[in-house]
């Protein structure tokens, strides 16, 4: 899969803003299925004080050379997408993977780059549960696609930084289908925001790549 500079995610964000992605133009879109929307579901709620966790909402650790950043995922809404995540964690693929872009007050994107800022190969691309009703909102995690194909999210991932309103789903093409939200930080929020103030510059390959590498170490299950 080739990393190419006009590969973009657009974010409308009032006025048209392009986010340059480290996903192909060239992944193919695995079929639009029908999906009806809930839009009554806008967050990830996690189990009360002194209860246990929920089996559907695991939660993993992701330690970076910056600071640790723990993630609730919910596989009750996007059970897909936290299948294939949870799949990449324990086959040990993001370990020693980086932070390969970062757009201050948008979103940092991860998962599908090693330190030597070659692209790590992929299984087949997944089908987009972004109809699930959760909202692209600050501290939320979403996959990366290709803006051009509804279902071509594989290992690559972004946290939101904001209210990112004009990624969630508002209808079945391209360019209105969203990005699926599939979990929330519940704690490290301080540490995106660091990174998020790290200097970026243009390489041949991705644009708004850090110029200070900020390597993943390890995601784990944490419970």
């Amino acid at each position: 899969m080739s990393s190419l500079r006009g590969s973009v995610v657009v974010f409308l964000l009032g006025l048209a803003t392009a986010w340059s992605a480290g996903c192909s133009k060239t992944e193919t879109s695995q079929g639009d299925q029908p999906a009806t929307p809930n839009s009554a579901a806008a967050s990830i709620p996690g189990p009360a004080p002194g209860q246990s966790a929920d089996p559907l909402r695991p939660v993993v650790l992701i330690e970076t050379n910056l600071g640790a950043i723990t993630v609730r995922l919910d596989a009750e809404k996007s059970p897909l997408t936290v299948d294939n995540f949870l799949s990449y964690v324990d086959s040990g693929f993001y370990n020693q993977t980086i932070v390969h872009q970062i757009f201050k007050g948008q979103g940092i994107m991860a998962g599908g780059y090693g330190v030597d800022l070659v692209e790590k190969p992929t299984r087949v691309p997944i089908r987009n549960e972004a109809h699930n009703g959760l909202k692209n909102r600050r501290g939320t995690l979403a996959m990366v696609r290709s803006a051009d194909a509804v279902d071509s999210a594989r290992s690559q991932f972004f946290f939101n930084l904001a209210d990112n309103d004009a990624l969630d789903h508002r209808d079945r093409t391209p360019e209105g289908y969203g990005y699926c939200v599939f979990g929330e930080v519940i704690s490290g929020m301080e540490v995106l925001d660091k990174i998020a103030e790290l200097p970026v510059h243009d390489s041949p390959q991705l644009d708004s790549t850090p110029t200070q590498p900020v390597v993943i170490k390890q995601i784990r299950r944490s419970r």
